[in-house]
């Protein structure tokens, strides 16, 4: 990394990330002030505020709105301090990590997100994991210390054991709960006061110069001082101080304490991201790695969501640029139909706004309206043939048969569901023998969703029904052995919607099964989306 030339300055100035965390630890909350700080929304919305006019800016699907949980990844952009923040919001719930896993794959940084009374929980640890394969720096943020939340220690303590990764903290609570006064910085040694009367209101900051200074007692309580300056000295001599190296790599996370909805450490966090935060980085690419630097435009497509305007029946594909300078009415070639493609309007996203993006830099998220053309994992280049790789597509854990109620309305159906399969809500397998289709979800909750969308964007209203198969893999091999096997196993047969072949069923023993007879055949619980 670090004998990598230098960035021209509007790429360095970029700092793409995500946000991950539990459901309910205060993502959205999270990502509503920063839109707050950039300047981006005058008031920020509570998620379950009432009355239209207070809906989160950053959830904008119906099913979101109605249940204050975001269920799709919406990516924003806005100017902080200089600097340009691409954020990606992922969706917490564990029903969609599919689509969070993908998103990861766009950014070059993760704010992990953590409630204070709860510490790390499941899901967090699983997107955590998710981060770890790739490298990402991970900043740490909790949250909540404005309610009663656990000791700092057994916080910090709980991440490294459960992450084993060094944690370095960047700011110390003083109190919590009702007596939560702010926070220490112990970065710059400053004093961070909360402001409790106004929660859109930023907090004061005190400079003050180290833990001796007599501006403090002004301050803070006598028992709370003499609490945080032994909390402080114990944390200095227990704890790693935060290195920018090893934070880079993935091995140390700093951590910032706050109340997200009080917007009080949200801030620092901020300024830790611009000061700390690694600049747009090198992209993986079958046989190069492309790096932001180069002249020639390149991107590629993690997410595509579909009637984004329920008005304009659209799709809009997430194209995280990866080199070059990208202005509106460029000719890019979309590698994988080879075909020359001009982007006449191409929109950034301030939540669920979008304007014109007239230009746009490596390390950027644009989206490209399109009608089925874009698809996930695809490349677009000035020419050149890349292939990007490690975009996945994970086997279904739950599998249900689906009918539109209304059998006249069965083509559209199909035509609904290729659509969510192509935007990669759900798989959609069409069996070799007997009509309807299969669909194949991660989690549960993702068959209310297509249910709700399906008969809010086409007013088809469907029922979804047990399927007699519980598994799917992909079969890969010798073209002659994969036709001679899928004739020999029709009634397990289907085909997904790129035509690759599936087996399905019900038993772990058939995977097995074909594993011994056909030695020469994968069966695969993953695809890399090809282009």
């Amino acid at each position: 990394m670090s004998n990598r030339p230098d960035l021209p300055p509007e790429i360095a100035r970029r700092r793409t990330f995500a946000i991950i965390s539990h459901p309910d630890a205060g993502k959205t909350t999270l990502t509503e002030k920063f839109l707050l700080y950039g300047g981006a929304i005058q008031m920020a919305g509570q998620v379950r505020a009432k009355g239209e006019a207070r809906r989160t800016r950053s959830d904008f699907m119906k099913m979101e709105q109605d249940r204050g949980i975001s269920v799709s990844a919406s990516a924003m952009s806005f100017d902080f301090d200089g600097h340009r923040f691409n954020l990606v919001d992922t969706p917490g719930h564990s029903d969609f990590s599919e689509d969070t896993y993908r998103t990861l794959t766009a950014v070059d940084a993760a704010i992990m997100v953590i409630d204070g009374a709860k510490g790390v929980e499941s899901q967090t640890r699983k997107l955590f994991e998710v981060c770890r394969l790739r490298d990402l720096p991970i900043l740490t943020f909790c949250n909540k210390m404005d309610r009663e939340s656990r000791d700092t220690f057994e916080i910090i303590d709980e991440i490294q054991e459960n992450l084993a990764i060094d944690v370095a903290p960047a700011s110390w609570p003083i109190g919590m709960g009702r007596d939560f006064l702010g926070c220490y910085d112990m970065l710059n040694d400053r004093l961070e006061l909360m402001d409790r009367a106004d929660r859109n209101r930023v907090a004061e900051s005190i400079r003050i110069s180290g833990l001796d200074d007599p501006k403090l007692a002004e301050h803070v309580p006598r028992h709370q001082l003499t609490q945080l300056r032994e909390e402080i000295e114990m944390a200095r001599e227990l704890l790693p101080a935060f290195d920018r190296q090893s934070f880079l790599e993935g091995h140390l996370t700093p951590i910032w304490f706050g109340s997200a909805i009080n917007s009080f450490g949200v801030r620092e966090l901020m300024n830790g991201i611009r000061e700390f935060g690694p600049q747009p980085q090198p992209q993986n690419a079958s046989g190069r790695e492309i790096a932001p630097e180069e002249k020639a435009v390149t991107g590629f497509v993690f997410k595509v969501q579909a009637n984004m305007d329920p008005k304009h029946r659209d799709r809009v594909a997430f194209v995280r640029l990866a080199s070059g300078h990208f202005e509106r009415g460029m000719k890019l070639t979309h590698v994988r139909s080879k075909k020359p493609m001009a982007v006449s309007n191409p929109v950034l996203f301030l939540a669920a706004d979008r304007e014109l993006a007239e230009e746009a830099w490596a390390g950027d998220i644009i989206g490209i309206p399109n009608h089925g053309q874009l698809r996930i994992g695809d490349a677009l280049t000035e020419g050149e043939a890349l292939r990007f790789t490690g975009i996945p597509s994970f086997a279904p854990e739950l599998l249900q048969s689906v009918r539109a109620t209304d059998p006249m309305k069965a083509k559209h159906l199909e035509k609904a569901l290729m659509q969510f399969a192509e935007e990669g809500a759900a798989k959609v397998f069409k069996p070799m023998i007997g009509s309807g289709f299969i669909v194949g979800v991660v989690g549960a909750l993702q068959f209310e969703v297509l249910a709700s969308r399906i008969e809010l964007e086409y007013g088809i209203p469907v029922r979804f029904e047990a399927s007699q198969f519980t598994s799917a893999r992909w079969v890969t091999g010798p073209t002659d052995k994969v036709e001679a096997f899928a004739n020999a196993n029709k009634q397990h047969m289907a085909q997904d919607h790129d035509g690759d072949l599936v087996f399905l069923t019900r038993l772990q023993w058939d995977i097995d099964r074909v594993g011994r007879d056909h030695p020469n055949l994968t069966l695969s619980a993953t695809k890399e989306m090809m282009v």
